[in-house]
This record gives structure tokens, C-alpha cells and sequence, in this order.
């Protein structure tokens, strides 16, 4: 599979660069999908990085920010690599049960050391804290807010900042973020670039690969069983042509009515919006 970096040159020698591309805007049908959506609240937003397109789900909040949870590991990842905090995606996380005691939702795959790969591709949340106690405070607002990641709050000393309605986002920010992200407005090395798109690829699809991320939890914090959100959030590379940038936020009466929804709808619109460009 060509790599990202060599992609990237494609968008260079498209003379694509970044958000600042004019803009125009598609709206989805919202009608065709009712039945998957059902009562949930669903927001989409994809960006075609080779025309500047957005594409929009009808009745979509695309500017509400909310929680980031699990796919600030994103970000996260790439400043762990950038700073030193980790080496490699094969950078050992030991897992410490005495500072870090596994609690009743943790999938048995958390309970075990990590290495930066396995963490990211499990979601291991507090392999991400350990890497953000290492990182600080301060480093992280400075990213954060020079590279408009959503509000870029970060409470001093905090290691759990993207999961505790400190740091939110936007569905458009998200975007706006993987637009920049790969463009190379950034300036994150190529090294860190290369383990992103490794780590995050989730299958190859008709019209590409796609890369993402989920995230979710709970809208009142510590209510597990109450209403759950969640993103499915990433980018879609296609042979030939620069890549589309999504993020799909969703909210159910339950876990269970987002863990597997977020990732199929988003797949679903994605889809729609492929159709449309060819």
C-alpha cells in the first residue's frame, strides 16, 4: 500500500493547502439512513481534501463541541512520538496495578503492559494518562492551541483532560484538525506521520483504506449507565487522489446503541459521499 508520506505528495503537487482551501458545502440526505439512526443524535462531517468539498449530514451539529474521549489519541499519539514521551509505537507501557487499578469496564486487553501500538489500537486509556503525566500541562496547551485542537483546555497537572468534559471539540474542528494534520500544516515529522497511518488503518474499503479512531463515554460523568456519545473520527485514502477527512459524532440512550453504530454509519455516509464524487 503506498504510503502516507507519498500521498502527502500528491496533495503538494495538487496544490492543495489545507483548510484555508475555498470551501464549498454538499448536504446529505438525513432521510435515507432514518431507520439506522433511529433515535439517536447523529452529527457527520467529511471533507474532500482534494477539492475543499465539505459533505454534511442534514440536521447535523457540526459545531457543538463535545468530549474528544478515545480519539484524542490521535493527537496524543503524535505528541507522545514528538516529545520524546515515546519512541516508537513499540515503546514498552508497563501497566502499574497499584497506581492505575483496573476498574469493572475494562476490557481484559487493558489488563496487561502495553506498547504505544497495542494501546492506541485497544484504547487503553490509562497508557495515554501514564504518557500525559510524562508530557505536562504546559506542552500540551501549546499544541493544543497552536494547532486549534477544538478549546485546547487543559487543566494544570491533569492526566485525564480529553475524558472529564475539560477539553472538547467540535465534529468541524475534528475535521479541521485531520485537514491540517495531513496537509502538513503542523509540523510533525514524517516519522510521526508514518506511525499514525500505520496504527490507525482499519480496513481497506472499495474507494480506499480507511484510517480512524472511536471514542466514547458517558455524557454525565461516572453514569455508565446512562446516555453514552461517541466519535468515529479519521480519514479515508484513495488511490490517486487526496485522501477525505470525516468525523462522526453520535449519542444513544446506552453504550450499547453506539459501540458498534458509530463506525458502521460513519462507513455508510462515507460511502455516500464517494458515490457522489465519482
Amino acid at each position: 500500500m503506498t504510503s502516507l508520506l507519498c500521498r502527502l505528495g500528491v496533495l503538494i503537487a495538487l496544490g492543495f493547502s489545507g483548510p484555508a482551501l475555498a470551501q464549498s458545502a454538499v448536504e446529505l440526505d438525513r432521510s435515507p439512513h432514518a431507520e439506522q439512526i433511529g433515535d439517536r443524535q447523529v452529527s457527520f462531517m467529511a471533507r474532500d481534501l482534494e477539492t475543499g468539498t465539505n459533505y454534511v449530514l442534514e440536521g447535523s451539529s457540526v459545531d457543538a463541541r463535545r468530549t474528544p474521549w478515545s480519539t484524542f489519541k490521535i493527537p496524543n499519539l503524535i505528541i507522545a512520538l514528538e516529545t520524546g514521551a515515546a519512541e516508537s509505537l513499540q515503546t514498552d507501557l508497563p501497566w502499574d496495578p497499584a497506581r492505575r487499578p483496573a476498574s469493572g469496564y475494562w476490557p481484559q486487553d487493558w489488563r496487561q503492559d502495553q506498547t504505544l501500538q497495542t494501546a492506541f489500537q485497544r484504547s487503553a486509556a490509562w497508557a495515554f494518562r501514564d504518557l500525559a503525566a510524562e508530557v505536562g500541562s504546559d506542552v500540551y496547551r501549546d499544541r493544543l492551541s497552536a494547532w486549534a485542537y477544538g478549546d485546547a483546555e487543559v487543566a494544570e497537572g491533569s492526566d485525564l483532560f480529553w475524558l472529564d468534559h475539560t477539553l472538547e471539540i467540535s465534529p468541524r474542528e475534528q475535521v479541521d484538525f485531520l485537514d491540517r494534520l495531513l496537509s502538513r500544516e503542523l509540523g510533525v515529522s514524517e516519522i510521526s506521520f508514518q506511525a499514525l497511518d500505520d496504527v490507525s488503518l482499519s480496513g481497506d474499503r472499495p474507494d480506499g483504506a480507511l484510517h480512524g479512531k472511536t471514542g466514547s463515554g458517558p455524557v454525565e460523568l461516572g453514569d455508565m449507565n446512562g446516555r453514552f456519545e461517541g466519535w468515529y473520527v479519521g480519514y479515508l485514502v484513495r488511490e490517486d487522489r487526496a485522501p477525505i477527512v470525516f468525523a462522526l459524532h453520535a449519542e444513544a440512550s446506552s453504550f450499547s446503541g453506539i459501540r458498534t453504530f458509530r463506525r458502521e454509519m460513519a462507513e455508510r455516509l462515507l460511502s455516500e459521499v464517494t458515490a457522489q464524487i465519482e
